[in-house]
């Protein structure tokens, strides 16, 4: 090995990698690493948007231009593809959601002799970053940190609780969990709390689920302008300008279809997004195995004009079979991180020519594109998707075609 190297890419986990294979923590491509592993930052090399960078586990690349950024989450999804021996007809630009934008987070809060701390785990463990700020998170979000912190400092238990943010058409929802309330003082004081901060609704899972306390209105999220009903910890696309991407991407490739499939839809985020075909109209069949996500989007469909129809199914053990797949024209599939592996192989041996296929994670994605290519599908189009700013989290839409 030279006594210099300069950094040629980043591994999935974050790091520079060398020519010589070496791993550098903290270097992006164009730096040049001695060998003592002292870095000379090269033109990808920047400053930290966060004073928490490093210690925080919730970002790895902070230090790395949109660039170098843009670059890491393209080749982690196109080298996925070509581990299973795919090459995409057509690789569109990548997507990198902006700062402050992010509209969900789960944090822990802990009480402490001091008070309490309140953020995320430090990389690798379990003790809490205090946060003093967070230039991920929605504005909405991050106002509610120092607010959020007081609350847990006077009510909390000894014990550490999560507190998941999510922002909805009326404001922000958090929800609390390992959170006891005991007696009436500290429920009247979630009240005032709530009201205080305009919450849109405040619950506590003290482990039996989770119960609301307070809900002015009924809770909505719009997708495609259709608001759909949010019930609690329901999944949510991390950013809106990512959705909104991804979304017009599928409803584009699905060209000409009329009657679509939208496999592990969710709420509705791609079946609302897909029911416009130019001046005319598209049938949306929702699959999805939640109860309480399957019953909003229903009662959406029917509200915002009959053109989405919910079916509630488990598609893990109840894939769509060939005979039910081939009275679509097209379907399109966004399924959980481990892929969908069942479904897949009824897609395979279906006579459906078009699919869509969301992921978020890239090695479940290739793996399933390898059954879809070895039953004639071609990977038409691919886009990467960085709506994770600055962590290793990469996601995608794609094309296949037969």
């Amino acid at each position: 090995m030279s006594s210099t190297e300069q950094i040629i890419r980043l591994a999935a986990k974050g790091d520079g990698v060398t020519p010589s294979g070496r791993h550098v923590a903290g270097a992006v491509p164009g730096d040049v690493v001695d060998g003592a592993g002292e870095i000379t930052p090269g033109l990808h090399h920047i400053a930290p948007a966060c004073r928490h960078f490093a210690q925080c586990g919730g970002c790895q690349l902070q230090h790395a231009d949109d660039a170098a950024l843009g670059d890491f989450v393209t080749d982690r999804v196109v080298n996925a593809a070509r581990g299973q021996g795919l090459e995409a007809g057509e690789v569109l630009p990548v997507h990198l959601s902006p700062p402050h934008t992010r509209r969900r987070a789960g944090l822990h809060g802990l009480r402490t002799a001091k008070g309490a701390v309140l953020g995320y785990r430090e990389g690798g463990a379990h003790r809490i970053v205090d946060l003093a700020e967070c230039p991920v998170l929605h504005p909405q979000l991050a106002a509610l940190i120092a607010p959020l912190r007081a609350f847990v400092a006077a009510h909390g238990p000894k014990a550490m609780v999560g507190i998941d943010l999510t922002l909805a058409d009326q404001g922000v929802e958090a929800s609390l969990a390992h959170f006891p309330l005991e007696g009436l003082g500290p429920t009247e004081a979630a009240l005032d709390f709530a009201r205080e901060q305009g919450l849109a609704r405040l619950s506590f899972d003290q482990g039996y689920g989770p119960e609301t306390v307070w809900e002015p209105e009924p809770v909505t999220v719009t997708l495609a302008g259709v608001p759909v009903g949010l019930p609690p910890g329901a999944f949510l696309q991390a950013t809106q300008d990512a959705e909104s991407r991804m979304v017009a991407d599928a409803a584009e490739w699905l060209g000409d279809a009329r009657m679509v499939a939208d496999l592990f839809a969710g709420l509705g985020t791609f079946a609302f997004g897909l029911r416009a075909k130019g001046s005319e109209t598209r049938k949306v069949l929702a699959v999805e195995a939640d109860q309480a996500a399957h019953l909003a989007c229903k009662a959406a469909g029917a509200r915002s004009g009959g053109q989405v129809l919910a079916l509630h199914r488990d598609l893990f053990r109840a894939p769509l079979q060939p005979a039910e797949l081939n009275r679509f024209d097209a379907v399109l599939l966004d399924p959980p991180r481990a892929g969908a592996r069942a479904q897949v192989a009824e897609i395979a041996a279906s006579t459906l020519s078009r699919v869509v296929y969301v992921s978020c994670n890239p090695s479940s994605w290739a793996r399933d594109a390898a059954v879809l290519a070895e039953a004639g599908f071609r990977l038409a189009k691919l886009r990467p998707v960085g709506q994770f700013r600055w962590s290793t989290h990469v996601e995608l839409v794609s094309l296949f075609e037969r």
